[in-house]
Parts: C-alpha cells; sequence; structure tokens
C-alpha cells in the first residue's frame, strides 16, 4: 500500500487511531507508522486530541491537517476577477475581486493574478513555498491538458497562449486551468453539494454553457468542449443568426443578450442582463414572460441531456440565474414533459446557492484535487522520505 492510500483513509477528516489505519487497510502496523511518519514530515497529517483508553495509556488519533499547505484559486470573467486562498479542506481563507478587463489581454490580467496572489500569501502571513497550487478558470474554451485557451471569442490575444507557463515565472508549482462554467460546476459540488455525484451546472449569462459531473468525476470530453449548449439546435431560434455563424442556436434567443434585445424590440429599455432581471424582479410582465421562453427553449435541451446522463441535480448560475422562478419554471416545465419520468423521479432543479463565488470556489477545489492526488502524494512522500536525513519538508 502507497503513503497515498494510507492518506486516502484520512482525507474525510475522522480522526483515527494508528491501529484504526491498520485494521482499515490491513498492513502491519510497522508499514502504517512508515507511512504515517512521511504524512507528518509533509505536514497532511497531524495529531488529534486523544483517543478512548480501553485501559493502560490513551491511544494517539490523527487527522488530515488541512493548513498544511495553501492554495490559490482565480476566477477570470469578461470584465472582472477573484483571487483567493484556500487551506486544503477548500475553505476560503482570504480573497480579493476586481474588475479586470479579459480583452486587456494575458500579460496585463496575468501579472494582476500573479500580483494579488503574492498580497494574499503575505496577508495570511505565509511564505511562497507554502503555497501548494493554483487553479483557475477562463471565460472561453480551455484545452485542459496544457491550459491553453483555444479560439476564445472574447478573449483577444489569450488564443493558445501559456497561462501555466507564465504565472509559473511567478509561482513555481502546478498551475491548473479550465473553462469558467467547470469550475463553477466543482465550486458548487464543494460548496453544497458534496454528496451529489451526478449533476449539470447551467451558466446562463452572455452565453450558455455546462458543467457536467458525472460519477463524482468532472466531464471535460475529447478536446474539453464537453457542455457547449449554447450552439445546440432549439425549434423557436430556427431562422435566428448566432454569432458563431449557424442558426439556430439556444444562446442566440436565451442568452442575455438575446433577452434584452427582444425586450427592446417590444419597447422596453434593457441593456442586458442585468437589466432583464431587474425588470423581472419589478413585475414587468413582457421580461416575465421573455424570461419564462427563455426558461422553456433551456429546458428543451436540457431534456435531452437529461435522458441522457441521468443527473440528480441541475443547478442555474449566471447573471440570469437571478431571475429565478420566472427561469426556473419554463426550464422544469419543459423537462418533466419531454423527459423519461424515471430520469425527473428525483431530479432537482434549482438556482445556485454558490452564486457568484462559485467559480473561486471550485479553482480552488481543481487545485485541491491536484495536489491531493494519489500521484502528487506519492512524488512528494518519496521526496521527503530521500530527504528525511537531512531537510525539511516541502509541499511540493
Amino acid at each position: 500500500m502507497r503513503t497515498s492510500d494510507v492518506f486516502e483513509l484520512l482525507r474525510d477528516g475522522q480522526p483515527r487511531t494508528r491501529a484504526q489505519l491498520a485494521d482499515l487497510s490491513g498492513l502491519a502496523r510497522s508499514t502504517i507508522a512508515s507511512r504515517i511518519d512521511t504524512l507528518m514530515r509533509l505536514g497532511l497529517v497531524a495529531p488529534y486530541g486523544g483517543g478512548v483508553s480501553t485501559g493502560g495509556r490513551p491511544p494517539s488519533l490523527l487527522a488530515l491537517n488541512p493548513m498544511a499547505w495553501v492554495v490559490a484559486g482565480v476566477d477570470i470573467g469578461a470584465s472582472h476577477a477573484t483571487a483567493a486562498l484556500s487551506d486544503l479542506s477548500g475553505s476560503i481563507l482570504v480573497e480579493r475581486r476586481a474588475d479586470l478587463d479579459v480583452a486587456l489581454g494575458p500579460d496585463h490580467v496575468l501579472g494582476w493574478v500573479e500580483q494579488v496572489v503574492g498580497e494574499l500569501l503575505a496577508d495570511q502571513g505565509r511564505e511562497v513555498g507554502e503555497l501548494a497550487a493554483i487553479g483557475m478558470g477562463l471565460p472561453g474554451p480551455v484545452e485542459h491538458s496544457t491550459g491553453r485557451a483555444i479560439n476564445p471569442p472574447i478573449m483577444p490575444g489569450w488564443d493558445g497562449y501559456d497561462v501555466p507557463g507564465h504565472v509559473q515565472r511567478a509561482f513555481d508549482v502546478p498551475v491548473l486551468v479550465d473553462n469558467d462554467v467547470n469550475i463553477m460546476a466543482l465550486g458548487e459540488q464543494h460548496a453544497h453539494l458534496p454528496d451529489v455525484d451526478d449533476l449539470v451546472f447551467i451558466k446562463v449569462s452572455t452565453g450558455i454553457g455546462a458543467g457536467l459531473i458525472s460519477g463524482g468525476q468532472l466531464q471535460r470530453g475529447a478536446q474539453g468542449t464537453a457542455g457547449d449548449l449554447g450552439h445546440v439546435a432549439v425549434a423557436r431560434a430556427a431562422e435566428v443568426l448566432c454569432r458563431c455563424g449557424n442558426q439556430g442556436c439556444l444562446e442566440a434567443v436565451a442568452a442575455g443578450p438575446a433577452l434584452a434585445r427582444a425586450l427592446r424590440e417590444a419597447g422596453v429599455e434593457a441593456a442586458g442582463s442585468a437589466d432583464v432581471v431587474a425588470l423581472v424582479r419589478s413585475g414587468d410582465a413582457r421580461a416575465v414572460h421573455a424570461v419564462r421562453q427563455a426558461g422553456r427553449d433551456l429546458g428543451e435541451v436540457l431534456a435531452t441531456l437529461v435522458n441522457m446522463i441521468n443527473p440528480s441535480a441541475i443547478v442555474i448560475g449566471g447573471s440570469l440565474a437571478d431571475a429565478g422562478e420566472s427561469l426556473l419554471a419554463g426550464i422544469r416545465e419543459v423537462v418533466y414533459q419531454r423527459s423519461l419520468p424515471l430520469a425527473t423521479q428525483h431530479l432537482a432543479v434549482t438556482t445556485s446557492r454558490a452564486g457568484e463565488r462559485a467559480g473561486v470556489i471550485g479553482a480552488a477545489a481543481l487545485a485541491i484535487g491536484h495536489v491531493l492526488s494519489p500521484e502528487h502524494i506519492d512524488r512528494a512522500g518519496a521526496r521527503v522520505t530521500e530527504a528525511a536525513a537531512g531537510g525539511a519538508a516541502t509541499a511540493v
């Protein structure tokens, strides 16, 4: 059994004794002691209180030490960015948000990331060496294996840019990059749905996309484009030209700009998603009708998705999620009508509870998933074992 296998027995946060770990793993106590020694040198495991004695000296308890290292989560949107530090349990320790135009290019935006992550470390009294990884979300298609944006429509200068390589000039740690909807799905699951292994997170804003978690794993697809619902054809949009060049896309009739345009054509002043939401909240009948219809259009696509992958939760996020029940009612109407009864028997369709923080929480979760992966733990364990005679362990 590897060091990471013993660590997995403690990762749930439940304190256990060495004897309990030996019983659970089937390993000799001497082997458990060696693995625990490695994990304690890494700082990942620490003593916890005291066990209950059955006669004689009470056994010592061991538990995950979530403060051993920190990770950074960075959520970059079209016009804003949020950076945060998190412990290894995913609890946000400190964060900072700023208005930041992604169209200014990678040098400007990633320069902000480097500066702010450094400031957040200093704020927490942490050394750079205590930073274990950085997770980052970008508002466009991302090739996850390389961390490079691929033909992002609203990110001039970012196409093919080596984002991890740039950030690693300042921080020599793993840098994990994904698209914004995927990290929002991870954030929602981590913060509010930890026991849900099959969920779909839908971001409805300037565009429409989905983060798909199936069997507890984020599904990116072969090239990382899984979940691009905005360009699935819907019946009502058959003659409508989409910005992608095709006709009939969901985004062309149900995204924020499309709804604002439809309201302007009806004589209602609406510049974008925020105005549409404000009109709905004020009770404007035309806005309520438009958003309800957008929900039906979205439901048309989601009904097929529900039949195919059978999620137990559909979570709606993004700026239009603030329209609340007007949007959800349209989605539920069509999803429950067109999906198989068994697939919807226990299906929940809700708005995001994490809200605008879903992205930064998910970015931190992305980094934590890498840092606490068996491969990473075993590599770090091997290094600390080799250095045991003479040096201190480091996070990475």
